[in-house]
């Protein structure tokens, strides 16, 4: 599903080079549950930018289902991102004057999908990540493990081909986080969606089916369980 060939990535720092990724090659298969681990500056976040359309590489090749998205005009790789890809981030990124069905609900709308269906969509969705009851409360009123489950309901209510997570378990406790993993885990095998996790956390390495260790911008393992 995913090909990553020779991936290159240097960031300008000040009036230092930082070479983020080093000729970075790996191929992930469909419905996957892999962990992309290492240490702060290793690279791992910027690999899962690149996969997700959100930077750009200074040379190599990332292809998906075939289509080489790095080629991509940019508004060709939002339409990409918009269609085909699911994202959990460690702040979550919910829009706070909305609720948690209209965050879900946001996502559908902004693919075309009309009100009714939508918020269909996004109630089952959320009583799938055990929020229902809670649907009309914003952020705000939501504790960390919540709202990340509305990120996740938001991110898989489109049926993503792949999902996204970076750092996700970082701002919860052990607890908390480890239901979030259990439920990805679970919408994993539900779904079919394949699942790739930027992280340095010991428990999502726990859970993943597969652990690629980065260091440095280069692999250092790559692991199947």
């Amino acid at each position: 599903m995913i090909s990553v060939k020779n991936l290159q990535k240097t960031y300008i720092a000040g009036d230092s080079e930082v070479k983020a990724l080093r000729g970075v090659s790996m191929d992930i298969e469909k419905g996957e549950f892999i962990s992309i681990a290492g240490p702060s500056g290793s690279g791992k976040t910027t690999l899962l930018n690149l996969i997700g359309c959100i930077d750009t590489a200074d040379s190599g090749e990332i292809t998906i289902n075939g289509s080489s998205v790095l080629k991509l005009k940019r508004d060709e790789q939002a339409a990409f991102r918009r269609d085909y890809l699911g994202f959990v981030f460690q702040s979550y990124n919910l829009i706070p004057v909305l609720s948690a069905l209209e965050n879900v609900a946001f996502s559908l709308n902004l693919m075309g999908v009309d009100d009714r269906e939508a918020k269909e969509r996004s109630m089952a969705i959320l009583r799938e990540v055990g929020l229902e009851g809670m649907e009309n409360r914003r952020p705000g009123k939501l504790s960390g493990g919540q709202q990340q489950r509305v990120a996740i309901a938001r991110a898989i209510v489109k049926n993503p081909e792949i999902l996204l997570a970076d750092e996700p378990t970082a701002n919860l406790d052990s607890h908390t986080g480890k239901e979030i993993l259990e439920l990805m885990k679970t919408l994993n095998e539900k779904h079919k969606s394949t699942f790739v996790f930027a992280t340095h956390d010991p428990m999502v390495m726990d859970f993943a089916g597969r652990l690629v260790q980065l260091h440095d911008g280069e692999i250092q393992s790559d692991t199947r369980r």
